[in-house]
């Protein structure tokens, strides 16, 4: 059996602050059933030592950048756990990235510190003698892991990074080169460099030995300068090296038919569906909604087209419709939804802030599930929609575009549609695509047979878990 170290800042069920954390969490069962041995490496963030059972220490460091640090091997839900615990990095107030709505000034020292880690540990540091075959790294927080092996000389485990969302690049000041380790030599174009400055995703994608990303159109959207976000040419320089490969869901915990947190239901009966929906009515104080009952379970940011959501929220009720949002970001875009809110009370709904059983009960009560996303490398939520019969309304736009089929005269007479789908992604885009939704609606058989279609589509993990089984195979032989 081969052996993969993933280290990430995040983690289910461990510490979860958005995508990620399921990915990351769902990867080593799914790849297990592919012949692979995969531990997660993350953070010792306050409170997350004790969820681990069978603590036991397998590596010590005096300085770790600034103070001692330990790794610590465990189990948590079947998950075999690596936790760095450096206390003058990790143990502190706030979020796990930022406090107050500022990111943590030593940021940049705390992730280079899980990458060293995780790096040592992959090269043979620890104790307990399992040394990784393949150590893969997700995003910016850990790009320096795959940095530090290729730079030390290693010649044990090849490395892959996953470029989750490559608007995050983890940049800091060239003058922190030193203090992080790594070599002036490598401060160059076609190195460490980055506009003057150093990013540590870049360096990732630099050292690495295969790049993926979390979905095909995605992986095609990265070379372009609208999505590439300054990294374009990076990307396209290893384009050879560059897999999209979707995200999957885990379908132990996103079930309709044995979800604990709402009326149970399936493809063959829909009756607790409907129960469902009446509660979210209730459970955000709405009243009868004759046309779609639309949800929202998202960051609040531009990215995700909140900005568009709350132009056209007047319009939607105003032919019938209903939206219950659920979720925190940008302040102006939270006070434009809370206002659409009090303007229509009997017709929107919103909480701010994050509710996980309550965000399984709004795709159960939900007809339609709204994800306007500017860019959107995969995208889990429209994942759940679709396992949930709750029909996607997307952008055509990185995974969404690999995972939704959209209804168009063509797809709804072949039988495939799936949910909504439009582009350009700007608010008279996104107002055709809700009178199209509402529409659809109205024909209760063309609805229904969606529902059922969306319902039985394969968002597993078993074709990711093979693609990525065969990359770690193509890197280890």
């Amino acid at each position: 059996m081969g052996k993969v170290l993933s280290v990430a800042s995040e983690c289910v069920p461990l510490v979860k602050t958005g995508g990620l954390a399921d990915v990351v969490g769902a990867l080593p069962k799914a790849v297990a059933a592919e012949g692979w041995d995969m531990r997660v490496m993350v953070p010792a963030y306050p409170g997350v030592e004790t969820k681990l059972k069978g603590r036991k220490v397998i590596w010590t460091s005096g300085d770790l950048f600034g103070g001692p640090a330990r790794v610590l091997k465990g189990t948590v839900e079947g998950l075999t756990v690596l936790l760095l615990s450096a206390p003058h990095l990790y143990d502190r107030s706030g979020g796990i990235y930022s406090d107050k709505g500022r990111d943590h000034p030593d940021n940049p020292e705390r992730f280079a510190a899980l990458s060293w880690a995780a790096a040592e540990i992959a090269k043979g540091g620890g104790s307990d003698g399992w040394t990784p075959d393949i150590l893969h790294a997700h995003d910016w927080q850990t790009g320096l892991a795959p940095a530090y092996l290729r730079y030390g000389g290693a010649t044990g485990p090849r490395s892959v990074i996953t470029i989750h969302n490559v608007a995050f690049q983890g940049v800091a000041p060239a003058a922190k080169l030193a203090a992080l380790r790594l070599p002036a030599a490598e401060f160059t174009r076609d190195g460490l460099e980055y506009w003057g400055n150093l990013s540590t995703l870049k360096a990732g994608l630099v050292t690495a030995d295969r790049i993926t990303t979390v979905s095909p159109t995605y992986a095609e959207e990265l070379m372009r300068p609208e999505f590439g976000m300054g990294l374009e040419g990076v990307l396209q320089a290893r384009a050879g090296d560059l897999d999209g490969i979707l995200n999957g869901v885990d379908e132990t915990i996103w079930s309709p038919a044995t979800d604990p947190d709402i009326v149970p239901y399936s493809e063959r009966s829909m009756k607790g569906k409907a129960t469902n929906r009446s509660r979210l009515l209730t459970e955000f104080g709405l009243g009868p909604v004759e046309g779609p009952l639309a949800i929202v379970v998202s960051r609040l940011t531009e990215q995700k087209g909140i900005d568009l959501i709350a132009g056209g929220i007047d319009a939607f009720a105003a032919a019938g419709g209903g939206l219950v949002v659920l979720g925190s970001g940008d302040p102006a875009l939270e006070a434009a939804v809370v206002s659409a809110a009090a303007r229509r009370p009997e017709r929107v709904g919103v909480r701010i802030g994050y509710d996980e059983s309550l965000s399984h009960q709004m795709f159960a009560g939900g007809d339609a599930v709204l994800v306007p996303s500017r860019f959107e490398p995969c995208g889990l939520t429209q994942m759940y929609g679709l396992r949930y019969g709750t029909l996607p309304l997307v952008a055509a736009t990185g995974g969404l575009n690999d995972t939704v089929i959209g209804a168009t005269p063509a797809t709804l007479a072949a039988g495939a549609a799936t949910g909504v789908s439009f582009h350009p992604v700007d608010a008279t885009g996104l107002a055709g695509a809700l009178r199209h939704l509402l529409r659809l609606y109205a024909d209760r058989k063309t609805w229904n047979a969606m529902i059922r279609r969306a319902m039985r589509s394969d968002v597993s993990w078993v074709g990711p878990a093979r693609q990525y089984a065969e990359i770690y195979r193509s890197l280890s032989t």
